[in-house]
């Protein structure tokens, strides 16, 4: 008869249940630089656009208030 419950669970074993714990305590931090990782390269994708970029530089009317 083999009993399961009295063996140590591999090196593999204990190396997965490792990394999920390590997830599940760390979740909130993970998912957190996760958002700002992602905001940031939308943002960046956004911002290299040439009409973003037009947008920026040029004043529609007024006082030109910008030295260039």
């Amino acid at each position: 008869m083999r009993g399961g419950s009295n063996r140590n669970p591999s090196p593999l074993n204990r190396g997965v249940n490792s990394v999920f714990s390590f997830i599940r305590y760390a979740e909130f931090e993970i998912l957190f630089v996760l958002f700002f990782v992602i905001a940031f390269i939308i943002f960046k994708d956004l911002t290299s656009r040439p009409e973003y970029n037009q947008i920026l530089v040029k004043k529609p009317g007024g006082p030109d208030w910008w030295p260039y």
